[in-house]
């Protein structure tokens, strides 16, 4: 079993007898003698998708639920649900827009890497790459040689996004923007 400052995002655990789904983990440590860093976990119930903020000690032991991570391509969305197929035996994986409403906007039928998980059969997040390529729709348009400063503009991304760019980029092109933190990377 791991302790609680091993525990990342997109995790599941069993925790007060119920499977949840690790959302975010903050980590603080106390100033005083008091010594020990406390995790601070915000996580979603499976079954009901109730979210909950937990607070656990460093050295505190989770129990780790039985999950399983499936390679999948975005197909299509029927009403308020997205469905994932499986790369290897095309299963369904139907997941509701608010439990995957962080990672939609980096989602397009051409997202390659993405990962479905699993707990008990029933499909609870997704993982995305570190990075994904998208188009640009709508910009201000280009300044030539403007690539020696790095001043930036906003840019409307082909999902609806807004991120800022070179000035140097144009509307309809591709760009690399990170997962992680919703920035420009590079042209793709």
């Amino acid at each position: 079993m791991p302790k609680a400052s091993d525990i990342k995002k997109n995790q599941a655990i069993e925790h007060n007898g119920k499977v949840y789904l690790i959302k975010d983990v903050y980590k603080s440590t106390s100033q005083g003698r008091a010594g020990g860093s406390i995790y601070r976990v915000r996580m979603y119930e499976v079954a009901t998708g109730l979210k909950v903020d937990e607070s656990f000690k460093a050295d505190e032991m989770i129990t780790l639920a039985d999950f399983s991570r499936h390679q999948a391509t975005f197909s299509y969305v029927d009403g308020d649900e997205y469905v994932f197929m499986d790369n290897e035996d095309y299963t369904p994986y139907n997941l509701h827009k608010d439990a995957i409403a962080e990672e939609l906007p980096f989602v397009t039928e051409t997202t390659e890497g993405i990962q479905v998980f699993t707990v008990n059969g029933q499909p609870v997040a997704i993982d995305l790459p570190a990075s994904v390529d998208l188009v640009i729709v709508e910009t201000d348009p280009s300044i030539k040689g403007a690539s020696a400063t790095a001043r930036t503009k906003p840019a409307t991304l082909s999902t609806g996004l807004v991120i800022q760019v070179p000035e140097y980029i144009a509307s309809g092109e591709k760009i690399k923007v990170s997962t992680v933190d919703h920035k420009f990377m590079s042209r793709a």
